[in-house]
């Protein structure tokens, strides 16, 4: 008896039995093409890098409905998009090796004004609350830091990382799904730590967000599942998503992107070429 005691403790304390933190709430129409990162923009719409359609996607953040899109022919392999507080939108195109950047009129109506290159293979991109442009060029390994598309701080050893997201406090966020881990870093690109821990069963996270309570958001795409975890603590607070691929409630089918509105989450369940949203039900 001791024994079975013992085994249903550990599964209860195991990354694959954590609570489930939030409900399912609505799907989109899987009319995307590989969706990845996604966020709100200053407009309260949601804004969605679909790779293989080499577009943004301006959704409803209620009905999940198509508004419309952008980017055509200029966004080869987008992955990330981030608006910056000078209300600009920063947009990385993998294929074209650079970060293209959007300007917008009264009506929301984007104009591209420019870009920032050389950067082999861009995953990611942060446009931080400090002015600075984080760029993730994965091919390179190298996280680098702009200042008015002149780079001044950079840190190597990021080879195939995705997503660099801005904490509470303006540290960052980088998803390393090659190693597997999340790594903790200050505004100039220093070391602060690393969460990597098993008990998070962390298998390749690609995209992150950070809630109101400063929790992580990390849509773990080949573990096809969505952990929220507190990044002081390095404690898993919660999953979604059995393991599996699949489509439904509570299923995924390779994640990759995350995106916080309050009380209201946003993922992109990629390879189901769709939107999910979730919301909360226990903080």
């Amino acid at each position: 008896m001791r024994l079975l005691f013992v085994f249903l403790v550990c599964m209860l304390a195991s990354p694959l039995s954590a609570q489930q933190f939030a409900s399912f709430d609505k799907a989109s129409e899987p009319v995307l093409n590989d969706p990845h990162d996604l966020t709100i923009g200053p407009d309260g719409r949601l804004y969605v890098a679909d790779k293989f359609g080499d577009r943004i996607v301006v959704m409803d953040a209620e009905t999940l409905e198509v508004l419309e899109t952008f980017g055509e022919g200029v966004l080869f392999g987008v992955h990330d998009i981030s608006f910056g507080p000078d209300g600009r939108a920063y947009v990385s195109a993998a294929g074209a090796h650079s970060v293209m950047v959007y300007e917008f009129d009264a009506q929301m109506k984007p104009t591209l004004i420019g870009s920032i290159p050389g950067a082999m293979r861009t995953e990611g991109v942060l446009a931080h609350s400090n002015g600075l442009v984080y760029v993730m060029a994965s091919g390179i390994g190298e996280l680098v830091a702009f200042k008015n598309g002149t780079p001044i701080h950079g840190i190597r050893g990021f080879f195939g990382a995705h997503d660099v997201a801005e904490a509470l406090d303006g540290t960052i966020w980088v998803a390393d799904n090659a190693r597997a881990r999340l790594v903790h870093l200050s505004q100039d690109l220093k070391m602060i730590g690393v969460l990597d821990a098993p008990a998070l069963g962390l298998v390749g996270p690609r995209y992150l967000a950070m809630d109101d309570f400063g929790r992580l958001v990390v849509a773990d795409q080949d573990a096809h599942r969505i952990l929220l975890i507190d990044p002081e603590t390095g404690t898993l607070l919660g999953v979604l998503g059995d393991g599996n691929p699949d489509i439904g409630p509570n299923k995924f089918d390779d994640p990759e992107g995350a995106a916080v509105n309050g009380s209201v989450y946003y993922f992109a369940d990629s390879d189901n070429d769709r939107i999910v949203r979730y919301v909360v039900l226990v903080n």
